[in-house]
């Protein structure tokens, strides 16, 4: 048999959409990056990527606020700048601090669990709302339409013939959740969505109680009520989402009336709850500040020290909550909003569209430290200048994938489509992965095959992975002669047109 058949490329995509009492849920058939020979083998690893989307363009010199060129910061913007005695300090840097909303996570940086990434953009940049996020999402050039998202291209690497035949033994559960909106572009494959949504944390809540909206007494009803029936019956991962949700009976104290905090509750508990989901998004809407954004009075209230004291109270809690739960060495959290801000202030108390703006990234797992320099803001500005780009936020991305979710630098390219500079936003030590890799022609037995004579033990488990890449024209042959055994957390890798051949009855050799 030629396993590389085992998994086609160019799937017939099929649709299912549904909704259970405001519980959405989205599986497609995607195509392929790689051909893999055992398609539901699991990642190398149990991590999880939270991201925290700020919708509508985040004021990055109020969030992150620069004390080196404070003049200038001030000049710039003096209807909103914040008092420089009242900037958070950091330890150990000088030349910025944190807007005084931030106390939260002044104390996480303080406790080596807050990275800051200043001047993260891309060339180009977009002013639109809904073209910028299309290319945050997408992980495009300013220039060019992709059409699948960068988050999606992941779990097409990881998962790659999802959704037939899931969810199974090595993935029972989603591959990302989103909360607080429906599935997000990011999440997009080829050519379906990767991922399903949780629309609203009080529906999340209803759905593990029972609780639904009342039917209407008509025709109507009767139809709703029938669909529902065969949504509960149909859609497995309902279940498992109940029953990890329902493993957690206890969890730290989050702030009330904060709508992010009740989405990282949610998924915290998800998390200890035993669901094997590698990503997770959340929103936080509100920053598109073009007027009022501060009290006239008092610069450090109002509505964007809102947005960032419900930001910095939710990710503390969130990050308490799973030291609390005792899983915070599997989690690491990063925001982004589409934009920045400009310099300058405009009349109105307000910034309008900008480029370059800061991000975050958290966990106990990040290196705690701002990577980049203070923005650079000349003494006279006007209303078009913007802060310069320092960081693609690609390259975020990229050290995220390669750095945590232990994507292989090699197969980066097939997820963000193009090199992107590595940044040290993780410990090191977090993907340590043993690598065996088939070069030759013939027998899987033969030593001479493999890369450095490098031939896999007969039981490979963990962090073990195996690349089948034969010579042009070449096979790797397995056959009974060869005991071999791929336990949980292994996996092999068939290169896309190479061939890997199995020869007699192999069912109890993988």
């Amino acid at each position: 048999m030629k396993r590389r058949n085992f998994i086609g490329r160019a799937l017939g995509a099929t649709a299912a959409t549904t909704l259970l009492n405001g519980f959405s849920l989205k599986g497609f058939a995607a195509s392929t990056m790689l051909h893999r020979v055992l398609a539901s083998a699991p990642p190398m690893n149990d991590h999880v990527l939270v991201i925290v989307r700020l919708t509508g363009g985040n004021d990055g010199l109020n969030t992150v606020v620069p004390i080196d060129v404070y003049a200038n910061y001030y000049n710039a913007r003096t209807n909103i700048a914040i008092p420089e005695n009242r900037i958070l300090p950091l330890t150990g840097v000088s030349t910025m601090g944190l807007h005084p909303s931030l106390t939260g996570m002044q104390t996480m940086y303080n406790e080596g669990k807050l990275g800051i990434i200043q001047a993260v953009g891309y060339p180009n940049p977009n002013f639109s709302h809904f073209r910028a996020t299309d290319i945050w999402m997408s992980g495009s050039d300013s220039d060019e339409i992709v059409t699948s998202g960068w988050g999606g291209r992941y779990l097409e690497y990881e998962y790659d013939a999802f959704p037939n035949g899931y969810p199974n033994s090595s993935m029972p559960d989603p591959l990302a959740i989103q909360i607080g909106s429906s599935a997000s572009f990011a999440l997009q494959g080829a050519t379906v969505n990767m991922g399903m949504s949780i629309s609203d944390p009080t529906n999340f809540y209803n759905f593990l109680n029972g609780v639904e909206d009342p039917l209407p007494p008509d025709n109507a009803g009767k139809e709703l009520s029938y669909i529902r029936s065969v949504v509960k019956q149909t859609k497995l991962y309902s279940t498992v989402i109940k029953d990890a949700a329902l493993n957690v009976t206890q969890q730290g104290p989050y702030p009330a009336n904060n709508a992010v905090a009740a989405q990282l509750k949610i998924v915290a508990r998800l998390i200890k709850g035993g669901l094997k989901t590698r990503i997770y998004m959340v929103e936080h809407k509100g920053f598109d500040t073009h007027s009022l954004q501060t009290d006239p009075a008092d610069t450090t209230i109002g509505d964007h020290a809102s947005l960032l004291a419900g930001l910095s109270q939710a990710v503390k809690a969130f990050q308490d909550d799973l030291q609390f739960l005792q899983i915070e060495d599997r989690v690491v959290g990063m925001t982004f909003s589409e934009f920045g801000r400009r310099i300058k202030s405009n009349s109105s108390g307000g910034t309008d569209h900008g480029a370059a703006a800061p991000l975050f990234v958290f966990g106990k797992k990040v290196n705690a430290a701002v990577l980049g320099t203070t923005a650079a803001i000349p003494a006279s500005v006007t209303t078009n200048d913007n802060i310069a780009m320092q960081y693609d936020f690609r390259s975020v991305y990229a050290s995220l994938l390669e750095q945590w979710l232990c994507v292989r630098p090699t197969d980066m390219d097939e997820i963000m489509l193009q090199n992107f500079q590595s940044l040290p936003i993780i410990e090191s030590g977090n993907c340590n992965t043993t690598t065996y890799v088939f070069i030759g022609n013939g027998y899987w037995s033969d030593a001479a095959n493999w890369k450095n004579n490098a031939i896999p033990p007969t039981d490979i488990t963990g962090d073990t992975e195996i690349i089948i890449d034969p010579v042009e024209g070449g096979k790797c042959i397995l056959n009974q002669s060869r005991s071999q055994r791929v336990g949980p957390g292994a996996r092999i890798i068939v290169k896309p047109a190479k061939e890997f051949v199995t020869e007699g009855d192999l069912t109890q050799v993988l």
